[in-house]
């Protein structure tokens, strides 16, 4: 059975199996992978259609760091065939990631999709970014007027991947390829060697793997 209330950060995806574009599909499918699960209020509108395009031109750059998509609306699947294949005939773009109906609502509503106060039964733009354990890592949402940047949550899932895997942080604005910041000092040892380095303790930077250092300073 589904959870009631939205998840948080940390906490366990919500399980799911439901038809899609591609065939059912199940939450637990995505194991070992990780997956960014978005919602879009409906078929045929103009901001999700913007997004959708720039999903499907970007789906190579997310498989190339596992990471699946997955979308969801409350519209049937009937709806779902027929706006993926009008995006195709006036964009030239082939949607290639499966998209859930969930006309009972109960997956979105599981999410936290639904805004609790709106007035209709349109979802906002939700995004939650799942680990290959089937945590959730990251969520942003977006109102359904405002298109998301497909461009900021691929930069979000290498973030995470880059995080996870070196026990570093990343800065404002960061990009795969530059530096992150480097944990602070744990040892008398470790501190007196960044003393050594001049080196500021609380904000360090160099690159990943092998933790070379970078001497830039900021203000």
């Amino acid at each position: 059975m589904l959870p009631a209330g939205p998840p948080l950060l940390h906490d366990p995806a919500p399980p799911f199996r439901a038809r899609t574009t591609m065939g059912e599909r199940a939450l637990a499918d995505y194991r070992g992978r990780w997956l960014l699960l978005f919602s879009h209020p409906a078929d045929f509108t103009p901001v999700c259609t913007s997004e959708f395009v720039a999903f499907a031109r970007a789906a190579g750059d997310f498989a190339a760091r596992d990471c699946d998509l997955l979308a969801l609306s409350v519209d049937s699947l009937f709806a779902h065939l027929a706006w993926v294949r009008c995006i195709r005939e006036h964009f030239g773009v082939v949607v290639p990631f499966p998209i859930i109906e969930d006309p009972s609502m109960a997956i979105a509503r599981a999410y936290g999709m639904i805004a609790p106060r709106t007035p209709d039964t349109a979802m906002v733009r939700a995004a939650f970014v799942i680990d290959p354990q089937g945590i959730i890592r990251a969520i942003t949402w977006y109102p359904m007027t405002i298109g998301r940047s497909v461009g900021e949550l691929l930069r979000l899932v290498a973030a995470l991947q880059i995080t996870d895997a070196h026990g570093v942080s990343t800065p404002e604005g960061w990009q795969p390829g530059e530096d992150v910041i480097l944990p602070p000092p744990l040892t008398v040892q470790q501190a007196e060697q960044q003393e050594r380095d001049a080196t500021d303790w609380f904000y360090r930077t160099g690159t990943v793997p092998g933790i070379r250092r970078n001497n830039r300073r900021h203000a």
